[in-house]
């Protein structure tokens, strides 16, 4: 994730940008002083809380370079001046190199949370689908027990409850899996998604349809990534779309994955939902921390009667990566 990519707001705003930079640098070069580098400093860090881009720094600093320098400054002068402005102006690209390490380091951090987060997840997958598999058996049993003890007329009450235990069951075990499938593990995260897909579509008679034309294996980050986020846009759908129809498609294009999920609901309006800070239940930003942890984005389109596109991009080389 590149750091300030955004550009000025105004053409007023670049030539005051221009202006500043041009006093500072020909300020250093004349003294070449800490307090220049300290006035350098100050610049890149006021350049990057204003949204100033790497490139339109580099690019500004190399057009001034001609117009500072003294034009009788013989060779071995301007290789001191060239190697002053370096000092200067690594001294302004300070403040992102800072930025940047820090957006690296807190990618790592939530990396390990959501690594704990899924251990986690695990064994609450594992508890749901054995203990309470367990509770349940023992159920059966005191009820077969208790059918023994039962006149004949009250024989059907317990068939029925067995009916209904027999449904908690199933559901319980269709959630477990759906929590933390094995077949994520085991298979990789395309089978996943159709089993998911299928189970959420089972569930709540929501067509769901699932084309991929990219289905290799990837590290187990990313295919968890992937299939949270893609998990959370159904949910979104079901709950508060009002979908008739869903699909999820994944495929190569150029040097990235893309996977979309693209409902037919209501949609709504993101502009007024981020001015107003609802979160209306789609768990955005969960999405997309999930996706800046392995390195990926996710782009989300919605209008109010048109439905939601949420995209996933994920470059090959992180695909790829261990």
């Amino acid at each position: 994730m590149n750091v300030a990519v955004g550009k000025s707001d105004t053409p007023a705003a670049g030539r005051e940008f221009r202006d500043e930079y041009r006093r500072a640098l020909q300020s250093y070069i004349s003294h070449a002083d800490e307090a220049g580098l300290g006035g350098a400093y100050e610049l890149g860090r006021n350049a990057l809380a204003a949204g100033q881009s790497l490139m339109e720094i580099a690019s500004t600093h190399t057009d001034l370079l001609g117009e500072v320098f003294p034009n009788e400054a013989d060779r071995e002068s301007r290789a001191q001046l060239l190697h002053a402005s370096a000092n200067f102006l690594t001294e302004v690209l300070s403040p992102y190199e800072m930025a940047q390490r820090g957006f690296q380091d807190a990618v790592t951090a939530l990396r390990q949370i959501n690594e704990r987060l899924e251990e986690q997840i695990k064994k609450i997958a594992y508890a749901v689908h054995d203990d309470a598999g367990q509770l349940l058996v023992a159920v059966h049993l005191a009820l077969a027990t208790l059918a023994t003890e039962l006149p004949e007329s009250q024989q059907g009450e317990v068939v029925r409850i067995e009916g209904l235990l027999n449904e908690v069951e199933k559901q319980l075990r269709q959630y477990s899996h759906e929590l933390r499938p094995t077949v994520l593990d085991d298979l990789g995260w395309l089978p996943a998604i159709r089993f998911l897909a299928d189970g959420v579509s089972k569930r709540t008679k929501l067509p769901i349809r699932v084309e991929a034309a990219f289905s290799g294996r990837m590290s187990p980050a990313i295919e968890i990534a992937i299939y949270r986020v893609i998990q959370e846009a159904l949910n979104n759908a079901v709950k508060h779309s009002n979908a008739s129809s869903v699909s999820i498609s994944a495929k190569r294009e150029g040097d990235c994955l893309n996977c979309s999920i693209l409902d037919n609901g209501i949609g709504f309006d993101m502009q007024a939902m981020r001015s107003k800070g609802q979160k209306r239940g789609l768990g955005l930003t969960a999405i997309q921390e999930r996706m800046n942890a392995v390195g990926g984005t996710v782009h989300i389109e919605s209008v109010p009667g048109h439905g939601t596109k949420v995209l996933i991009t994920l470059p090959l080389e992180k695909i790829n990566a261990d």
